[in-house]
């Protein structure tokens, strides 16, 4: 549903655009210590497998410029940092500084340093050059940002002629059964394991509603070809309760 200039949604509520990253940042503030364990335990630990996939499909390599946005907690970013090497520069950005730092300190414990830098950023006015990336990967992150259309205008921008953007999202379930179990597990069961594991129901009652507000995969296809992008495509993961979506810049 369109929304006013100055309004959007924040999961089912109507907001304040100026207003909602501040309450996307209070969500994130409140689950980023426990959020690799809630991961694991909303997804059954398939989230693995869906940013596997996404490595896998990223083509990332030696000497690469790579840029994990809405990089959190750094799975991508730890993965990434192996396969540029020390020629090569990951930077795992994020508007959340507590997940930054949640992220920091889990790779560095896992002795990754040298070639990841952590940068604080918006993804719809990032803060590097035009063409400086090889590869942009967004996991989970797109939902959260209030103008997705700017953000996916700035990733193509920073992008290097012949890169290529890929977006991670949870998207629409293409059977109808597994729709309907999705949606009872989200708005009854994953809110409950919340408050129980985050002690914050009313955070993942929002992410419930935001994947529910996020756009289809067709529109998400089409928005990424009115920035730009060429050749984009996008795979059903898990009956399209998750989709991943690919385009390059030429």
């Amino acid at each position: 549903m369109a929304q006013p200039d100055n309004k959007t949604h924040f999961g089912y509520q109507t907001v304040a655009a100026e207003d909602k990253a501040n309450m996307v940042a209070d969500v994130f503030h409140s689950v980023a210590a426990k959020y690799d364990i809630m991961n694991d335990l909303m997804s059954f630990g398939i989230h693995r497998l869906w940013k596997r996939h996404t490595i896998a499909a990223s083509g990332v390599r030696q000497g690469h410029c790579v840029l994990d946005l809405a990089g959190g907690t750094g799975d991508l970013t730890s993965k990434f940092s192996d396969l540029v090497g020390q020629q090569g520069q990951v930077i795992l950005g994020d508007i959340n500084d507590s997940m930054l730092k949640v992220g920091r300190d889990k790779l560095r414990n896992l002795g990754k340093v040298g070639n990841i830098e952590y940068v604080q950023m918006n993804a719809e006015a990032l803060p590097f050059p035009d063409n400086t990336f090889d590869v942009i990967t967004i996991a989970f992150g797109l939902r959260n940002v209030t103008d997705k259309d700017k953000a996916i205008a700035s990733m193509y921008r920073v992008l290097k002629p012949g890169g290529r953007l890929l977006i991670l999202e949870f998207s629409k379930p293409i059977v109808d059964p597994l729709s309907k179990a999705y949606d009872f597990y989200s708005f009854n069961i994953l809110p409950t394991m919340g408050q129980l594991v985050a002690n914050d129901g009313e955070s993942y009652k929002y992410l419930a509603e935001s994947i529910r507000m996020h756009p289809d995969q067709e529109t998400l296809k089409n928005m990424m070809e009115l920035v730009g992008f060429e050749q984009t495509s996008y795979e059903n993961l898990t009956g399209g309760i998750v989709a991943l979506h690919k385009g390059f810049k030429f």
